[in-house]
């Protein structure tokens, strides 16, 4: 039966590495202590999967542990945990934020995207020129629309800001601006939210007959007939709600 180890025990272990690491200043000695918490290391990278592949995020939790090691001072009297940890965890979140997938896409178009990658720098070797798709296709094993998908997909690699700039001679136009149309409907959907509130400050009155007017298109005498006034009283109510309602505009 396997026990766990006692943390003096893991804490010395840990202090005769780095003491072997300050005698002899080899790669041996300091292999020994990266072969030590290469766990740790991958215990990391899994916390970052399915962000990219497990054996990249490995590599790059290991390039952290090294790196790590190399800056550790035992003197300090700290665990190599505490200055292990965010190192680690630094080096693969910069790894991600250069390399991985900025939108997410289906795993398994990621994973023929990077078949069909190897694939190409392959074929471009053989070849001497860019592969087809039909090249890539029997190379692989995929069909041409696979290949296709999976090359539209790649685009989802880097998420672009609509305000960054185009590359045009002044650059002071965005991305966005190239995409961007004038859409009326904004406009109406604003003025008439606007005025729905507005509407509100009148009494129940003078709201229903400017309704009628405006929204039914009746006119003053069938207003008249329908609220129970002659013409020239709505004709009155209606001059005077709409200077409300400008008060309240500007006001």
């Amino acid at each position: 039966m396997t026990h766990p180890t006692h943390p003096r025990s893991r804490r010395a272990e840990e202090h005769a590495l780095f003491a072997r690491l300050a005698r002899e200043r080899t790669p041996a000695a300091r292999d020994a202590i990266v072969e030590r918490f290469m766990p740790l290391a991958r215990q990391i990278a899994r916390r970052y999967l399915p962000a990219a592949e497990l054996d990249d995020l490995e590599q790059v939790a290991a390039m952290g542990l090294v790196k790590a090691v190399d800056r550790f001072d035992p003197g300090r009297g700290l665990a190599f945990s505490s200055l292990a940890v965010p190192t680690i965890a630094g080096e693969v979140k910069r790894y991600l934020r250069d390399h991985a997938w900025s939108v997410r896409v289906p795993r398994d178009l990621q994973e023929t995207y990077l078949h069909l990658d190897r694939a190409t720098a392959d074929l471009t070797a053989e070849l001497g020129r860019a592969p087809t798709a039909s090249e890539l296709a029997d190379r692989t094993n995929h069909t041409v629309e696979a290949v296709l998908e999976a090359r539209q997909a790649v685009t989802a690699r880097r998420a672009v800001s609509l305000d960054q700039p185009t590359t045009g001679d002044d650059g002071s136009e965005s991305i966005g601006a190239l995409f961007a149309v004038d859409e009326p409907a904004y406009e109406t959907a604003e003025q008439a939210a606007l005025l729905d509130g507005l509407l509100r400050s009148l009494c129940e009155r003078d709201e229903l007959i400017l309704r009628l007017r405006f929204h039914e298109d009746l006119t003053q005498t069938e207003i008249g007939e329908r609220v129970g006034l002659s013409q020239m009283h709505v004709s009155r109510v209606i001059r005077a709600a709409i200077t409300q309602l400008q008060a309240a505009a500007r006001g």
